[in-house]
């Protein structure tokens, strides 16, 4: 993997080179937590943040989407997919392993064009990170990103170490040849430093060897009882999960009942409308079993790899404190 270093004077000036690529996005702090934004300026971003509210999915998947409009009368449909540039500056690795895994999902057997488009036309910049007390990425093998981003940048005393890891990627340092610099045995020194002190900052464990065969065992337990008792049901767990996909798509049809378009949200497995089917029957009628359900989701390896990444959004943003590490200790009976 070629490395480059980018010396701290120069990150406004290779902002300015990213515009050339698309609309640059990144994390800004509001009152209370940190959101994907455009972004004018490096001064705009802050860098040192633990993780935004709502995940970098979002510029993938959006959480509403006219899919295309049609005519009846016609037999014609219009798709109306998305062409712009976008570059998103100062993703953790927590995230880009769940795009990852977004990428399984929605590129490989049966590729989604919208998805396809909007990966092809994103640039992803990596950020290291600090982790806090609801981080857990180092059990989830999600603290470090080897692939699925273009550049990924490591904070050093003085610069910021530059991991190159696609064409794209190449093609921005390329462009930014005057603001980088060869790295040095100096910078690696400091580069592995940073990373082992990182790697001893994690306080919160999660032991996952046989967890998926735990929550098939625990099926029955009055764990999903006690924790629904607690759970409102409003699907915020869903909302800012990295690597949460559950969708739905509906028509809707104009006035003269022959124009509309078809309209594809996401869905939330916590909300009782999404095991309704015909005759009003429902396949999760309760709470409990909502809840036992995503549990099982978020423990799964179907995609040979797992479907949390330990970023701690679920917990942090609960209304209602549930703590996603909690819970699957007491599956473990760690608890």
């Amino acid at each position: 993997m070629k490395c480059v270093k980018l010396p701290k004077e120069n990150l406004s000036s290779f902002v300015e080179t990213l515009k050339t690529f698309g609309k640059v996005y990144g994390p800004v702090r509001n009152e209370r937590s940190h959101f994907f934004r455009e972004i004018n300026n490096s001064n705009e971003m802050d860098l040192n943040y633990t993780r935004t509210m709502m995940p970098p999915k979002k510029f993938f998947l959006k959480l509403k989407e006219i899919i295309f409009n049609f005519d009846q009368g016609r037999s014609e449909y219009q798709e109306t997919p998305e062409n712009e540039k976008t570059v998103v500056f100062g993703v953790h690795s927590c995230d880009i392993h769940a795009l990852k895994l977004m990428d399984k999902i929605y590129l490989n057997s049966a590729p989604d064009k919208y998805y396809t488009i909007r990966r092809q036309n994103t640039v992803v910049i990596g950020c290291s990170c600090r982790p806090d007390k609801y981080c857990f990425c180092n059990s989830q093998g999600t603290s470090y990103a080897t692939d699925s981003f273009d550049l990924f940048i490591h904070e050093l005393s003085d610069a910021y170490f530059v991991r190159v890891g696609s064409d794209k990627g190449n093609s921005i340092i390329r462009r930014s040849s005057s603001l980088v610099k060869e790295v040095d045995s100096k910078d690696v020194d400091e580069f592995r430093g940073a990373e082992r002190n990182r790697d001893r900052e994690y306080t919160l464990k999660l032991d996952i060897n046989g967890l998926t065969d735990m929550l098939s065992l625990s099926y029955e337990s009055d764990i999903w009882n006690e924790y629904a008792d607690k759970c409102f049901g409003c699907g915020n767990c869903n909302l800012v999960c990295p690597t949460c996909r559950c969708y739905d798509v509906v028509d809707y049809l104009d006035a003269d009942l022959k124009t509309g378009h078809r309209l594809r949200h996401l869905d939330s497995c916590m909300l009782r409308e999404h095991g309704l089917v015909a005759g009003m029957l429902n396949f999760r009628p309760t709470r409990a079993e909502r809840l036992r359900n995503r549990f099982n989701c978020k423990g799964s390896l179907r995609e040979d790899m797992v479907n949390c990444v330990g970023c701690g959004r679920c917990t942090v943003y609960c209304p209602s404190k549930i703590d996603y590490v909690e819970v699957l200790k007491k599956v473990k009976g760690e608890l």
